[in-house]
């Protein structure tokens, strides 16, 4: 304890010393593994205990957050990021070290691309070969009953796809200035064992405390990670298909609603869809989402079907279920590749073939693109269907959205913001790590984002 005393003093004395402009982080080495990581308790009157998540995700501010990791672990974890394995560690935010903390890397295939030492880039594996990869901090780690700002969990991701370092952000606030309910995301300096790591997108994990913030008193409902209520060959999906995709409630494992709606929407004539759809959604927002969806072309969400073998399915996307409203909500989620497909098709994988509401090779599985990729046209699925039957709520959408957020004096002004923001922190990740994103290639990729933009709301 000797140790760690000696440890938390100079955090003290470190933190006291900072300028509003933070360069290096704590100067802390890591605990040895003989060492066990110490646990906090918090005294009560911490602000990280008594704030709200409106300070996380404060859209002026750009905040530094510090992960200690012990050698042996911080090893552990990169020799196979793609495991996904949590290891104990601490975070220190402001002067407060929140202790212990479960620490692991994450991510879905593209995540790793080219980070990891392994041959297939469809099968990540091997060792980690970047400075960054995205990283998921569990607040909430064996049991601990305290919250970080009422957030159980903090997801930083890497950005490593995207030299503009501003799609994840700006596609998540454009829907929610659109009133649909999406995570919220900024931007977060993140040091690990005293090194500056770099630049992240510090996004809203969608659980159990985002319906809790973002659905007022009907809050508690079931939360499904990339669970569609119709499978590819137009049939409700299984209960048990349900139960696995829930990420709240999986003792009670209710999911009668979600089976209910889409048993409805199979059985219903197509002068009921409509209907139905108001019956157990939200319209406004539905229709608010798909026009930002499509408009930033969102090619890698729920509207994309990608086909392998005898099926095809989508992903990228959660459920919400209000439990007394009886009303289910679409989330969205993963917007590293928005934009990139807006002027021309310029990434092969994601490129969606069809516009909104059409359908190609008679709702047949069908090649696409320079790769020639199998997809399925969205719009043979029944529920996105009944969706396209909103032709002028769809249009008005449009208009509201292209005159409203995505106007230039609103678009403009944002990325004005964020990337005054973020200038200084790119250029030390430069200068420090070799593989960082270069000032050239972020100021180009900044350019063809506005213009991406500027083509979205003008065609």
């Amino acid at each position: 304890m000797k140790n760690w005393i000696a440890i938390f003093i100079m955090i003290s004395i470190v933190f006291s010393c900072q300028n509003e402009e933070v360069n290096e982080g704590p100067n802390v080495d890591p605990p040895k593994e003989d060492e066990e990581i110490p646990k906090i308790i918090p005294n009560g009157d911490e602000a990280y205990i008594n704030g709200s998540s409106e300070y996380v995700f404060e859209q002026s501010q750009l905040r530094d957050y510090y992960l200690i990791i012990p050698d042996e672990s911080y090893q552990f974890i990169n020799n196979d990021p793609s495991a996904e394995e949590y290891v104990e560690g601490m975070m220190i935010f402001e002067g407060d070290t929140i202790s212990p903390v479960g620490i692991r890397y994450k991510g879905s295939i593209g995540a790793w691309v080219n980070c990891l030492s392994g041959p297939d880039l469809f099968d990540p594996s091997g060792v980690k070969t970047c400075t960054k990869l995205s990283m998921k901090v569990k607040i909430n780690w064996e049991g601990r009953e305290e919250r970080f700002f009422g957030l159980n969990k903090l997801q930083f991701h890497s950005m490593n796809n995207d030299p503009s370092q501003m799609h994840e952000r700006l596609a998540y606030w454009l829907f929610n200035q659109m009133g649909v309910k999406a995570p919220r995301s900024v931007h977060a300096r993140l040091f690990i064992n005293g090194e500056f790591s770099g630049l992240y997108a510090l996004t809203e994990q969608i659980d159990g405390r985002f319906a809790k913030y973002h659905f007022d008193e009907d809050n508690d409902g079931n939360v499904y990670k990339e669970a569609w209520p119709l499978n590819f060959s137009g049939a409700p999906n299984s209960i048990d298909y349900f139960k696995n995709a829930l990420k709240t409630n999986e003792e009670t494992a209710d999911v009668s609603l979600v089976r209910e709606f889409a048993q409805r929407i199979v059985e219903a004539e197509e002068a009921e869809l409509k209907d139905i759809i108001e019956e157990y959604m939200d319209v406004d927002k539905i229709i608010a989402l798909t026009a930002v969806d499509r408009t930033i072309r969102n090619d890698d969400g729920q509207y994309h079907w990608y086909c392998n073998g005898p099926s095809c399915a989508n992903h990228n996307f959660y459920w919400y279920e209000e439990p007394n409203m009886k009303k289910l909500h679409l989330i969205p989620w993963d917007m590293d590749n928005a934009f990139t497909n807006i002027i021309f098709a310029s990434n092969p994988v994601t490129t969606i073939a069809d516009d909104w509401g059409e359908t190609s090779a008679n709702c047949e599985p069908f090649e696409y693109g320079i790769w020639g990729l199998e997809q399925w046209s969205a719009a043979c699925d029944r529920l996105t269907y009944a969706w396209t039957l909103y032709e002028e709520e769809y249009e008005q959408a449009l208009i509201d959205f292209k005159n409203g957020p995505l106007s230039s004096e609103s678009v403009d002004a944002v990325l004005d913001n964020w990337e005054s923001q973020i200038e200084a922190s790119t250029q030390q990740a430069a200068q420090e790590h070799n593989d960082a994103l270069n000032m050239s290639l972020w100021n180009f990729s900044m350019g063809s984002l506005r213009s991406q933009v500027d083509y979205a709301r003008e065609n």
